[in-house]
């Protein structure tokens, strides 16, 4: 059993009626509006109430004799009265302890970065999964709301160095100038732009590719160098494009490195299908050379993006494309 609450979406304790994206280390800016309450067992069964319940003194007819039909209709009323009481004691219950966490206190959760959640989280399914994310030809952002297609020989890795979705090529190498370092010949990954002000995807991809092309063949997360480092680098494209029907933008280097064949790293920036439409960055780095993958799969790939749950592709699930 793991102590760490996992990514998903959680009720935000600032914002009444609104869900908030915890990314497993910290809260981000990324919310959409709560979903609706799913019951959590059968309804508790309707008391009644007991047959000798009468109000005070006989019933009478309107004829003034003392007929039973008024009587049971009294008793008929108050019987619902006291059953009403009763499923409004209930719900109010309920309510209270669906508000609480398993130690009986209120969740304290709240949008500021550096607030982690009160409630302990074990290893259970997360509530916004779906079919697809379980489909190995599908990689699913449940936090932008988008699917991508997983090539032929590419993999969507339990575990990456860095935490985003990733998907690569399944098969690795000794990266060049680096004998601890393992590279992939075709790596995508799909994160949202929390750290940043920038709210234009075309000046967002022209200010991301620089990373993107450092991170693929200059330097690790621990700063080690890889590739020989990059000696230049060209622009093949820059221009606007649809993704997923929004508006995006993409940049897309050829870089040279001091050792191996250099590579291709595209910055694509669009905005997101659903909340707050934050910007989603899909970073690609393609080897160059004969064992990377072809340079066009950069744009079959960014064609299929899909919205979750698309009725035209199923949101993507079972869709493979050739490398």
């Amino acid at each position: 059993m793991s102590n760490a609450t996992p990514p998903g979406w959680y009720p935000d304790a600032a914002a009444p009626g609104t869900d908030r994206w915890w990314d497993g280390t910290a809260w981000t800016a990324h919310t959409r509006p709560a979903a609706a309450p799913q019951a959590f067992g059968p309804p508790e069964p309707v008391a009644t109430a007991p047959q000798d319940l009468r109000l005070p003194g006989p019933a009478v007819t309107a004829s003034g004799n003392g007929g039973t039909a008024a009587g049971r209709g009294a008793t008929r009323t108050v019987a619902l009265a006291v059953a009403g009481l009763i499923v409004v004691g209930a719900a109010v219950t309920g309510a209270v302890l669906l508000g609480r966490d398993d130690g009986g206190k209120r969740p304290e959760a709240g949008p500021s970065g550096s607030v982690t959640p009160t409630t302990t989280v074990t290893d259970t399914p997360s509530p916004t999964g779906s079919p697809a994310e379980d489909d190995p030809k599908v990689l699913v952002d449940q936090l932008n709301g988008i699917t991508l297609p997983i090539p032929d020989g590419w993999e969507k890795p339990d575990r990456t160095v860095e935490p985003v979705l990733t998907m690569r090529t399944v098969n690795s190498y000794e990266c060049p100038g680096s004998s601890s370092d393992f590279c992939y010949h075709g790596t995508v990954t799909s994160r949202i732009a929390s750290a940043t002000d920038i709210t234009s995807a075309e000046e967002l991809a022209e200010h991301d590719i620089a990373t993107a092309a450092d991170g693929a063949y200059e330097k690790n997360l621990v700063g080690d160098r890889i590739h020989g480092g990059i000696t230049s680098h060209k622009v093949l494209d820059s221009a606007s494009v649809s993704v997923a029907g929004r508006a995006g933008y993409q940049v897309r280097w050829r870089v040279e490195t001091g050792k191996g064949p250099g590579g291709y790293v595209q910055s694509l920036v669009f905005p997101s299908t659903i909340g707050t439409e934050s910007l989603i960055i899909v970073r690609y780095a393609f080897d160059a050379g004969p064992d990377g993958p072809p340079l066009s799969l950069m744009d079959t790939i960014t064609k299929a993006i899909r919205p979750i749950g698309d009725s035209a592709t199923s949101g993507g699930a079972g869709s493979s494309i050739a490398p």
